[in-house]
């Protein structure tokens, strides 16, 4: 039989940008090329139409081979994938933007990218090191650039046409007040650790308010202990509702009216987490109003250092 509910094909209108995000989307940081290319081409299969990438990732070569490889087959056009990726920290000098961007559409064997996003507020020592360290191990960061002047460079590449839209992730709300304030073109999507541990409420708001997507990019927190899919009022709904705590998680994100990524290298695992479906209001008022568990996973948005990417080698 059919599953009738459409929320797993929910399109969240882009108000600072043109057309819609699918908020459902497939998350590709993944260690592996080869297996990243697999995911990839399985998530295309399974219906995803959205892919999120990054320069960081090492990997988009891999991403953009099974979106060509799809393209060609017929199985996709490319208007009906939404491809997102990230401008890493050792790029944000204004001169040096255009270059990555560039660079990443060569890497993704694709013309234009429908949002870059600044992949932390932080501006590391430019140059080919990825995580630039001094002799005691401490990051070196770069102080002669803005997370302002980052900003209009990004402006810029939308006037030229290049992107559709920008935006930023790892971004505290006082960041983020900080771009909108000053910002000609405003974030069209705002990516940071969301999920039922930190449903950063203001953040949220904050962006409604200034017609902001914002998308969770780890609404499982991949996996990190305590882990979420091992919560009781979330195994609870699971139960009642006949669904897999992951996809109960995952539903909540969408329902509350953001994006979120998924990632996954297991083919069943991929389809999963895609065929979620709407949860009735009383599990969404349990999800907000029962679990007291608050985390975060991830302290990128105070150092710019990523804690779910494993430092370079």
């Amino acid at each position: 039989m059919v599953d009738p509910d459409m929320l797993r094909f929910t399109k969240i209108p882009l108000t600072h940008g043109s057309g819609a995000i699918p908020a459902v989307g497939f998350g590709t940081l993944i260690r592996d090329p080869l297996v990243t290319k697999e995911a990839t081409k399985t998530a295309l299969e399974v219906g995803y139409r959205h892919f999120d990438c990054a320069e960081r990732y090492r990997n988009e070569e891999a991403v953009g081979d099974a979106m060509q490889a799809a393209l060609s087959a017929g199985a996709i056009r490319r208007e009906d994938v939404f491809v997102s990726t990230k401008l890493w920290n050792t790029n944000h000098r204004p001169e040096r933007v255009k270059p990555a961007f560039d660079a990443s559409c060569r890497r993704l064997k694709i013309d234009a990218v429908d949002c870059y996003l600044i992949h932390t507020p932080f501006a590391f020592k430019p140059g080919d090191e990825l995580d630039p360290r001094d002799e005691h191990g401490q990051v070196i960061y770069d102080s002669g650039v803005t997370l302002i002047e980052t900003w209009q460079a990004l402006e810029r590449l939308v006037d030229d046409g290049h992107c559709k839209s920008i935006g930023v992730t790892d971004v505290t709300l006082d960041k983020l007040k900080e771009i909108v304030a000053a910002a000609r073109i405003k974030p069209a999507l705002v990516q940071a650790e969301l999920h039922p541990y930190l449903p950063q409420w203001d953040l949220l708001d904050f962006c409604r308010e200034h017609g902001i997507v914002v998308q969770a990019g780890a609404p499982l927190a991949h996996g990190m202990s305590p882990r979420i899919v091992d919560d009781p009022v979330i195994t609870r709904i699971a139960h009642r509702v006949h669904k897999t705590p992951a996809q109960v998680a995952l539903a909540w994100a969408v329902q509350r009216g953001t994006a979120v990524l998924t990632t996954s290298t297991k083919p069943d695992r991929i389809r999963e987490n895609f065929e979620i479906s709407t949860l009735p209001e009383d599990a969404m008022r349990e999800i907000r109003d029962d679990i007291t568990t608050s985390i975060r996973f991830n302290a990128v948005v105070a150092t710019g250092v990523p804690g779910f990417i494993p430092r370079a080698s």
